[in-house]
């Protein structure tokens, strides 16, 4: 599969696939701390009939990677010493500028690939930034992949049910995850499936993750949308 660095929307990006004979576009945003080359060498061995775009998040992250909104470490070591966590009374500062980048590299996708369809994936803090954005900004989208993630700044959704109504989603979550609690995502499954969505529950042994199960059970969902 053809490999390459693109720009659009403000944003810089890999790209894996056949952008003119793909059935379906998916965007795949990773996580904190996280590079799109950790997450891209999977397009190619998941042989789905899709153009990948793996997004590079703006910020830089502390140790590592990139951040698509500050988390202190310290902090969030502190944190975890507590267990893992749950994001959704969260409201980081940053959220609102995340949600206006991704949005821009969305509608420039949309722009450039008219009439295909689109899926919107994200790992862990891509995953939160996907839900938020596309309640908040109507994000223009056919499909939601939602990878051991959780709510963020939950109370401020509730106006934006009716968004949900009908759509794909898919949600993974490993039931030994130090990071985001499990129970986490259960929550964001159940909030969508009372919103109305379509959801697609993927749970599995493991932790703070992306298995091969979740990779299949991807390219399964984006074979159906």
């Amino acid at each position: 599969m053809i490999e390459e660095r693109i720009r659009l929307g403000g944003l810089d990006a890999i790209a894996v696939g056949e952008r003119e004979t793909a059935r379906v576009v998916a965007v795949v945003l990773h996580g904190f701390q996280m590079e799109p080359s950790d997450l891209s060498p999977f397009a190619h061995s998941m042989q789905a009939p899709a153009w990948f775009l793996f997004p590079e998040a703006p910020l830089a992250a502390a140790g590592r990677g990139r951040a698509w909104w500050h988390i202190d470490v310290r902090s969030r070591d502190e944190a975890l010493k507590k267990g893992p966590r749950d994001f959704a009374p969260q409201h980081p500062p940053d959220l609102p500028e995340a949600r206006a980048r991704l949005a821009a590299f969305v509608t420039a996708v949309r722009a450039s690939l008219p009439g295909k369809r689109l899926v919107v994936a994200g790992f862990s803090q891509g995953g939160m930034l996907a839900c938020d954005t596309f309640l908040r900004d109507n994000l223009p989208v056919d499909a939601l992949a939602l990878l051991s993630a959780s709510r963020i700044a939950f109370d401020e959704w509730t106006p934006y049910l009716d968004r949900l109504r009908g759509l794909p989603v898919m949600v993974s979550h490993g039931d030994g995850d130090a990071d985001l609690a499990f129970s986490a995502g259960e929550a964001l499954r159940d909030f969508l499936t009372s919103a109305g969505a379509r959801v697609t529950w993927v749970p599995f042994s493991g932790g703070h993750e992306i298995p091969l199960v979740v990779w299949r059970s991807l390219r399964k969902f984006l074979l159906a949308t």
